[in-house]
C-alpha cells in the first residue's frame, strides 16, 4: 500500500525537505511508506519554513481513531512572543480512514512501529512521510555499515579512475 506520489525530482512526495530521520533507516527495516498531512499552529509553520525541526526521536501512534506524532521537535519561532508553541507537543497527522486502519492493524498484529522518515513542505502544506518499520538486530546494523562503506569505496574508486 505504498501510497505516495513521485515528483519531478524523483523523490516520493516532492517538495522542500525540512527534516529527515536518518537514524530510522539505520535502526529499522522500512516495509511501507505513506504521506500524511500535519496539523500545525501559525508559529510552527513559520518555524518549519525556516527549517528548524528535528524528527530523530519521533514516532507516530494511533489514538482514539486518529494518528498522532509524538516527540517531533519544532523550535519556537523567534518572533512568536506569547503566541509561541510548545516544541515537542503531540501533533495530529492527517491520513485517510483506510490508511489509518491499515497502519493500526499492521502495527498491532505484526508488532511494527510507525516512524516519521521525512518532514517536508509540499506547496503551502507541511507533510510527513511515515513508514511502517520493524526493528533491526545488531548484526543487521553492522551489515548496513559494511554495505555503506563498500559503496563509498566503490564511488571513490570510480572517481579516481575517471581522473
Amino acid at each position: 500500500m505504498a501510497g505516495h506520489s513521485k515528483s519531478s525530482n524523483g523523490k516520493p512526495g516532492g517538495g522542500k525537505t525540512i527534516a529527515t530521520n536518518r537514524k530510522a533507516r539505520f535502526d529499522y527495516h522500512i516495509t511501507d511508506t505513506l504521506e500524511a498531512g500535519i496539523v500545525l499552529t501559525g508559529t510552527e509553520i513559520k518555524s518549519l519554513r525556516d527549517g528548524r525541526a528535528n524528527i530523530a526521536d519521533a514516532y507516530a501512534r494511533p489514538q482514539n481513531g486518529e494518528l498522532w506524532l509524538h516527540n517531533a521537535h519544532i523550535a519556537p519561532y523567534p518572533q512568536g512572543g506569547i503566541y509561541n508553541h510548545e516544541p515537542t507537543r503531540p501533533r495530529k497527522l492527517l491520513v485517510h480512514k483506510e490508511q489509518l486502519a491499515y497502519l493500526t492493524s499492521e502495527a498491532g498484529e505484526k508488532g511494527l512501529t510507525i516512524v516519521p522518515l521525512r518532514m517536508y513542505l509540499k506547496g503551502h502544506y507541511a507533510k510527513v512521510e511515515v513508514g511502517l518499520a520493524k526493528g533491526k538486530r545488531q548484526y543487521d546494523k553492522r551489515r548496513t555499515l559494511i554495505d555503506r562503506e563498500k559503496d563509498q569505496e566503490a564511488r571513490r574508486a570510480v572517481r579516481q579512475a575517471s581522473r
